[in-house]
């Protein structure tokens, strides 16, 4: 089961920022264009609440993530680390539930969006959360239908959607995109294979 610990650690950018600097100098070591991606965590109180955070520099609300470095780092260690830096908090565990892209838009590259379900914290370690101060002002445990509201509209289409299915799911702009296969299998030998069950994945 996702798990999360208690880290006195606060750092650095919020989910969803922007990518305009990130992006135009991205290169993949061969010299092909980079793509900018970033991780979503989703976490939940011992009532089912859902951890929002409030940014300082733009309007709404979002989740703790943010874009991976490009350094090698990995989705699910930026999920880590952007919890980390944003609430003190520390995942340990997580189940990917959304891979999400984002259309691209003028001196805006497309992206690629992680989300993981990082599990539920205790009362006590509710309590304990503190912001990163430079760039966010509060945070609020809310019911689910509360927090899509809340959530900026790019991130609130992809947590409805990972709450909504019952497998990790892949999005384009926060939607499903019928005729995807989704749920890989491993079958006799290590083969690998994947049903027909459209807009599911994983």
């Amino acid at each position: 089961m996702p798990g999360v610990q208690v880290s006195a650690a606060a750092g650095e950018t919020a989910y969803e920022d922007s990518e305009e600097g990130y992006a135009a100098g991205l290169r993949a070591w061969d010299g092909l264009p980079g793509i900018p991606a970033s991780s979503g965590a989703l976490i939940r109180d011992a009532r089912g609440r859902i951890l929002v955070l409030k940014p300082t520099y733009k309007s709404g609300w979002t989740i703790p993530g943010g874009v991976m470095e490009a350094n090698g780092e990995t989705p699910w260690a930026a999920c880590q680390r952007e919890v980390r830096e944003e609430t003190g908090l520390i995942v340990t565990t997580g189940r990917l539930v959304a891979l999400d892209t984002r259309p691209a838009k003028t001196r805006k590259a497309m992206g690629l969006r992680f989300l993981f379900d990082c599990g539920m914290v205790s009362d006590a370690q509710a309590a304990s959360i503190t912001v990163q101060a430079s760039e966010l002002s509060e945070f609020a445990f809310v019911e689910p239908a509360e927090a899509l509201t809340r959530l900026r509209p790019a991130v609130s289409r992809r947590v409805a959607a990972a709450l909504a299915a019952p497998h990790c799911c892949y999005l384009e702009d926060g939607r499903p995109v019928a005729g995807v296969s989704a749920d890989v299998f491993v079958g006799p030998g290590g083969s690998v294979g994947t049903s027909t069950v459209a807009a599911r994945w994983c």
